[in-house]
Protein backbone atom coordinates (compact mmCIF):
# COMPACT_ATOMS: atom_id res chain seq x y z
CA UNK A 1 0.00 0.00 0.00
CA UNK A 2 1.60 3.29 -0.80
CA UNK A 3 1.42 6.18 1.60
CA UNK A 4 -0.54 8.47 1.43
CA UNK A 5 0.66 12.32 0.15
CA UNK A 6 0.86 15.03 2.28
CA UNK A 7 -0.67 17.41 -0.45
CA UNK A 8 -3.87 16.36 -0.09
CA UNK A 9 -4.24 17.12 3.81
CA UNK A 10 -5.32 20.27 5.21
CA UNK A 11 -5.74 21.36 8.53
CA UNK A 12 -8.38 23.49 7.48
CA UNK A 13 -10.11 20.21 7.00
CA UNK A 14 -9.12 18.44 10.25
CA UNK A 15 -10.32 21.69 11.86
CA UNK A 16 -14.13 21.23 9.95
CA UNK A 17 -13.80 17.67 11.47
CA UNK A 18 -12.57 17.82 15.02
CA UNK A 19 -15.21 20.85 15.08
CA UNK A 20 -18.15 18.40 14.15
CA UNK A 21 -17.26 15.77 16.42
CA UNK A 22 -17.57 18.72 18.87
CA UNK A 23 -20.76 19.36 18.01
CA UNK A 24 -22.17 16.07 16.79
CA UNK A 25 -23.78 18.40 14.24
CA UNK A 26 -22.93 19.54 10.62
CA UNK A 27 -24.89 22.76 10.57
CA UNK A 28 -23.43 24.34 13.85
CA UNK A 29 -19.97 23.13 13.00
CA UNK A 30 -20.45 25.17 9.86
CA UNK A 31 -21.35 27.77 11.66
CA UNK A 32 -18.87 28.13 14.15
CA UNK A 33 -16.30 27.07 10.87
CA UNK A 34 -17.18 30.42 9.34
CA UNK A 35 -18.08 28.28 5.95
CA UNK A 36 -21.58 26.75 4.52
CA UNK A 37 -22.95 23.63 5.29
CA UNK A 38 -22.32 21.95 2.00
CA UNK A 39 -18.95 23.62 1.94
CA UNK A 40 -17.60 22.02 5.23
CA UNK A 41 -19.71 18.46 4.14
CA UNK A 42 -17.85 18.21 0.92
CA UNK A 43 -14.56 18.89 2.84
CA UNK A 44 -15.48 16.12 5.31
CA UNK A 45 -16.29 13.48 2.51
CA UNK A 46 -12.92 14.55 0.68
CA UNK A 47 -11.36 13.98 3.76
CA UNK A 48 -12.57 10.64 4.80
CA UNK A 49 -11.57 9.78 1.04
CA UNK A 50 -8.13 10.97 1.12
CA UNK A 51 -7.90 8.82 4.52
CA UNK A 52 -10.02 6.11 3.03
CA UNK A 53 -12.16 6.12 6.79
CA UNK A 54 -15.85 7.00 7.43
CA UNK A 55 -15.71 9.60 10.08
CA UNK A 56 -18.77 9.69 10.57
CA UNK A 57 -22.31 7.68 11.02
CA UNK A 58 -24.65 10.25 9.56
CA UNK A 59 -28.51 9.65 10.24
CA UNK A 60 -31.27 12.26 9.87
CA UNK A 61 -31.30 13.79 13.77
CA UNK A 62 -27.95 13.06 14.74
CA UNK A 63 -24.46 12.44 13.69
CA UNK A 64 -22.16 9.73 15.95
CA UNK A 65 -18.42 9.49 15.43
CA UNK A 66 -17.53 5.86 14.26
CA UNK A 67 -15.24 3.77 16.40
CA UNK A 68 -12.67 3.95 13.62
CA UNK A 69 -13.19 7.49 13.25
CA UNK A 70 -12.42 7.92 17.06
CA UNK A 71 -8.94 7.32 16.95
CA UNK A 72 -8.48 9.76 13.81
CA UNK A 73 -9.99 12.51 15.22
CA UNK A 74 -7.90 12.14 18.40
CA UNK A 75 -4.78 12.10 16.16
CA UNK A 76 -6.28 15.31 14.58
CA UNK A 77 -6.64 17.01 17.71
CA UNK A 78 -2.91 16.49 18.89
CA UNK A 79 -2.24 17.92 14.98
CA UNK A 80 -4.07 21.23 15.24
CA UNK A 81 -2.69 21.51 18.73
CA UNK A 82 1.08 21.58 17.51
CA UNK A 83 -0.24 23.65 14.63
CA UNK A 84 -1.13 26.22 17.17
CA UNK A 85 1.84 25.82 19.08
CA UNK A 86 3.63 26.65 15.46
CA UNK A 87 2.19 30.00 14.90
CA UNK A 88 2.47 30.85 19.06
CA UNK A 89 5.94 29.85 18.85
CA UNK A 90 6.86 32.22 16.30
CA UNK A 91 4.65 35.10 17.87
CA UNK A 92 6.40 34.83 20.94
CA UNK A 93 9.38 34.69 19.26
CA UNK A 94 8.26 37.87 17.59
CA UNK A 95 6.99 39.82 20.14
CA UNK A 96 6.33 38.33 23.40
CA UNK A 97 2.67 39.16 25.42
CA UNK A 98 1.66 40.51 22.09
CA UNK A 99 -1.76 39.31 19.93
CA UNK A 100 -4.64 37.27 21.09
CA UNK A 101 -4.27 35.43 24.17
CA UNK A 102 -7.92 33.14 24.81
CA UNK A 103 -8.50 33.07 28.75
CA UNK A 104 -10.55 30.76 30.31
CA UNK A 105 -12.21 32.16 33.70
CA UNK A 106 -13.82 30.15 36.65
CA UNK A 107 -17.47 31.47 37.37
CA UNK A 108 -17.19 32.22 40.67
CA UNK A 109 -13.99 34.53 39.72
CA UNK A 110 -14.15 36.13 36.73
CA UNK A 111 -17.19 38.90 37.66
CA UNK A 112 -15.49 39.90 41.05
CA UNK A 113 -11.42 39.49 40.10
CA UNK A 114 -11.23 40.63 36.80
CA UNK A 115 -12.61 43.72 36.98
CA UNK A 116 -9.63 44.72 39.35
CA UNK A 117 -6.82 44.00 37.12
CA UNK A 118 -7.93 44.26 33.07
CA UNK A 119 -6.85 47.95 33.36
CA UNK A 120 -3.69 47.33 34.89
CA UNK A 121 -3.20 44.32 32.16
CA UNK A 122 -4.02 45.96 29.36
CA UNK A 123 -1.42 49.31 30.55
CA UNK A 124 1.32 46.71 30.79
CA UNK A 125 0.68 44.65 28.05
CA UNK A 126 -1.03 47.19 25.57
CA UNK A 127 -0.07 44.81 22.42
CA UNK A 128 -1.76 41.97 24.28
CA UNK A 129 -5.60 40.93 23.33
CA UNK A 130 -7.56 39.11 25.82
CA UNK A 131 -10.14 36.67 24.73
CA UNK A 132 -11.87 35.90 27.89
CA UNK A 133 -14.11 33.07 28.51
CA UNK A 134 -16.36 32.04 31.48
CA UNK A 135 -17.10 28.05 32.84
CA UNK A 136 -16.76 25.56 35.25
CA UNK A 137 -13.28 24.13 36.04
CA UNK A 138 -13.78 20.75 34.11
CA UNK A 139 -14.92 22.33 31.05
CA UNK A 140 -12.12 25.12 30.96
CA UNK A 141 -9.93 22.37 31.77
CA UNK A 142 -10.86 19.84 28.91
CA UNK A 143 -10.54 23.22 26.21
CA UNK A 144 -7.21 23.76 27.65
CA UNK A 145 -5.96 20.47 27.18
CA UNK A 146 -7.41 20.57 23.55
CA UNK A 147 -6.04 24.04 22.62
CA UNK A 148 -9.18 25.97 22.43
CA UNK A 149 -8.03 27.97 25.23
CA UNK A 150 -4.50 29.00 26.21
CA UNK A 151 -4.63 29.67 30.03
CA UNK A 152 -7.15 29.54 33.00
CA UNK A 153 -7.69 31.70 35.74
CA UNK A 154 -8.83 29.18 38.34
CA UNK A 155 -8.50 27.68 41.71
CA UNK A 156 -5.62 25.10 42.52
CA UNK A 157 -4.57 22.74 41.84
CA UNK A 158 -5.43 21.90 38.31
CA UNK A 159 -6.36 17.91 38.16
CA UNK A 160 -4.56 17.29 35.17
CA UNK A 161 -0.51 16.46 35.47
CA UNK A 162 0.39 17.99 32.20
CA UNK A 163 -0.65 21.67 33.35
CA UNK A 164 1.48 23.78 34.79
CA UNK A 165 0.30 26.20 37.54
CA UNK A 166 1.51 29.41 38.71
CA UNK A 167 -0.04 30.72 42.10
CA UNK A 168 -1.50 34.30 42.49
CA UNK A 169 -3.26 34.90 45.54
CA UNK A 170 -5.08 33.03 48.23
CA UNK A 171 -8.95 33.64 48.76
CA UNK A 172 -10.18 33.04 52.22
CA UNK A 173 -13.68 31.86 52.03
CA UNK A 174 -16.53 34.11 54.40
CA UNK A 175 -19.49 32.65 55.77
CA UNK A 176 -22.93 33.99 54.52
CA UNK A 177 -25.89 34.04 56.83
CA UNK A 178 -29.52 35.46 57.07
CA UNK A 179 -29.61 37.96 59.49
CA UNK A 180 -29.66 37.17 63.29
CA UNK A 181 -28.43 33.84 62.37
CA UNK A 182 -26.83 32.10 66.17
CA UNK A 183 -23.85 31.31 64.38
CA UNK A 184 -23.40 35.40 63.78
CA UNK A 185 -23.36 35.54 67.32
CA UNK A 186 -20.25 33.49 67.92
CA UNK A 187 -17.22 34.94 69.67
CA UNK A 188 -15.14 32.51 66.79
CA UNK A 189 -16.39 30.55 64.19
CA UNK A 190 -14.85 27.68 62.74
CA UNK A 191 -15.34 25.15 60.03
CA UNK A 192 -16.47 22.63 62.18
CA UNK A 193 -19.49 24.66 63.42
CA UNK A 194 -20.73 24.96 60.16
CA UNK A 195 -20.85 20.41 59.45
CA UNK A 196 -24.88 20.32 59.55
CA UNK A 197 -27.94 20.05 56.90
CA UNK A 198 -27.90 24.29 56.29
CA UNK A 199 -25.10 24.37 53.99
CA UNK A 200 -26.13 25.80 50.65
CA UNK A 201 -24.31 24.63 47.86
CA UNK A 202 -23.84 25.46 44.31
CA UNK A 203 -25.06 22.77 41.63
CA UNK A 204 -22.71 19.87 40.24
CA UNK A 205 -19.59 21.02 38.07
CA UNK A 206 -19.10 24.14 40.33
CA UNK A 207 -15.37 23.45 42.25
CA UNK A 208 -16.51 25.58 44.92
CA UNK A 209 -19.04 23.01 45.81
CA UNK A 210 -16.44 20.40 45.95
CA UNK A 211 -14.21 23.05 48.34
CA UNK A 212 -17.48 23.85 50.12
CA UNK A 213 -17.53 19.90 50.98
CA UNK A 214 -14.63 19.16 51.79
CA UNK A 215 -13.90 21.59 54.20
CA UNK A 216 -17.31 21.45 56.26
CA UNK A 217 -17.46 17.53 55.82
CA UNK A 218 -20.37 16.91 55.02
CA UNK A 219 -21.73 13.70 53.81
CA UNK A 220 -22.48 14.19 49.93
CA UNK A 221 -25.59 12.26 50.18
CA UNK A 222 -27.35 14.52 53.12
CA UNK A 223 -28.40 17.13 50.83
CA UNK A 224 -32.03 17.56 50.05
CA UNK A 225 -31.73 18.59 46.23
CA UNK A 226 -31.84 22.48 46.63
CA UNK A 227 -28.76 24.06 45.00
CA UNK A 228 -27.73 27.07 43.63
CA UNK A 229 -26.89 27.91 39.86
CA UNK A 230 -24.68 30.61 40.61
CA UNK A 231 -23.41 32.66 43.16
CA UNK A 232 -25.41 35.46 42.81
CA UNK A 233 -28.63 32.95 43.13
CA UNK A 234 -26.91 31.61 46.35
CA UNK A 235 -26.72 35.02 48.08
CA UNK A 236 -30.39 35.59 47.10
CA UNK A 237 -31.20 32.07 49.07
CA UNK A 238 -29.24 32.65 52.07
CA UNK A 239 -31.25 36.50 52.46
CA UNK A 240 -34.11 34.33 51.80
CA UNK A 241 -32.90 32.80 54.90
CA UNK A 242 -32.74 29.14 53.47
CA UNK A 243 -29.61 28.44 54.93
CA UNK A 244 -26.32 29.60 55.03
CA UNK A 245 -22.55 28.93 52.92
CA UNK A 246 -19.57 29.89 52.07
CA UNK A 247 -18.78 32.55 49.84
CA UNK A 248 -15.02 33.75 47.90
CA UNK A 249 -13.97 36.98 49.69
CA UNK A 250 -13.90 39.04 46.41
CA UNK A 251 -17.56 37.61 45.87
CA UNK A 252 -18.73 39.04 48.83
CA UNK A 253 -16.90 41.78 49.66
CA UNK A 254 -18.26 45.15 48.49
CA UNK A 255 -21.45 43.62 47.38
CA UNK A 256 -24.53 44.65 48.53
CA UNK A 257 -26.12 42.68 51.70
CA UNK A 258 -29.84 42.76 49.91
CA UNK A 259 -31.28 45.35 52.47
CA UNK A 260 -29.35 43.98 55.39
CA UNK A 261 -30.39 40.52 55.20
CA UNK A 262 -27.34 38.86 54.56
CA UNK A 263 -24.21 38.75 57.36
CA UNK A 264 -20.54 37.70 56.77
CA UNK A 265 -18.48 36.29 59.54
CA UNK A 266 -14.51 35.70 59.07
CA UNK A 267 -13.77 31.82 59.89
CA UNK A 268 -11.19 31.15 62.51
CA UNK A 269 -9.50 28.51 59.91
CA UNK A 270 -6.43 29.47 57.59
CA UNK A 271 -7.69 26.65 55.12
CA UNK A 272 -10.85 28.40 54.57
CA UNK A 273 -10.18 29.23 51.13
CA UNK A 274 -8.61 28.42 47.89
CA UNK A 275 -5.90 29.17 45.93
CA UNK A 276 -5.98 31.27 42.68
CA UNK A 277 -3.77 30.66 40.00
CA UNK A 278 -2.63 30.67 36.14
CA UNK A 279 -2.64 27.62 34.52
CA UNK A 280 -1.32 26.32 30.84
CA UNK A 281 -0.38 23.33 28.69
CA UNK A 282 3.00 22.69 30.11
CA UNK A 283 4.01 21.81 26.49
CA UNK A 284 2.85 25.14 25.45
CA UNK A 285 6.42 27.13 24.14
CA UNK A 286 4.97 30.61 25.41
CA UNK A 287 6.09 29.36 29.00
CA UNK A 288 8.10 32.60 29.67
CA UNK A 289 5.19 34.56 28.49
CA UNK A 290 2.68 33.08 30.62
CA UNK A 291 5.51 33.42 33.92
CA UNK A 292 5.71 37.12 33.18
CA UNK A 293 1.73 37.61 33.00
CA UNK A 294 1.78 35.71 35.97
CA UNK A 295 4.09 37.50 37.89
CA UNK A 296 2.70 40.76 37.44
CA UNK A 297 -0.85 39.31 38.48
CA UNK A 298 0.59 38.15 41.33
CA UNK A 299 2.35 41.95 41.98
CA UNK A 300 -1.13 43.56 41.65
CA UNK A 301 -3.25 41.02 43.21
CA UNK A 302 -6.21 41.85 45.24
CA UNK A 303 -5.17 39.74 48.26
CA UNK A 304 -1.64 38.17 49.55
CA UNK A 305 -0.54 34.76 48.34
CA UNK A 306 -0.15 32.63 51.24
Amino acid sequence: MQPHSLAGLSLRDLEYAVTVAELRHFGRAAERCGVSQPALSEQIRKLEALLGVTLFERAARRVEVTPQGEALLAQARAVMREARGLLDLAQTQSEPLSGPLRVGVIATLGPYYLPAVLRGVRDRFPRLVLRLQEGRTAGLVAALEQGELDAVLMALPPAVETLTAAPLFFEPFLLACPQGHPLLDQAELSLADLADGELLLLEEGHCLREQALSLCAVPRGERDGRFATSLEMLRHMIAAGEGFSLLPQLAAQGRSDLGGLIGLRRLADPAAGRRIGLVWRGTDPRRESFRALSQFLRETAPLPLH
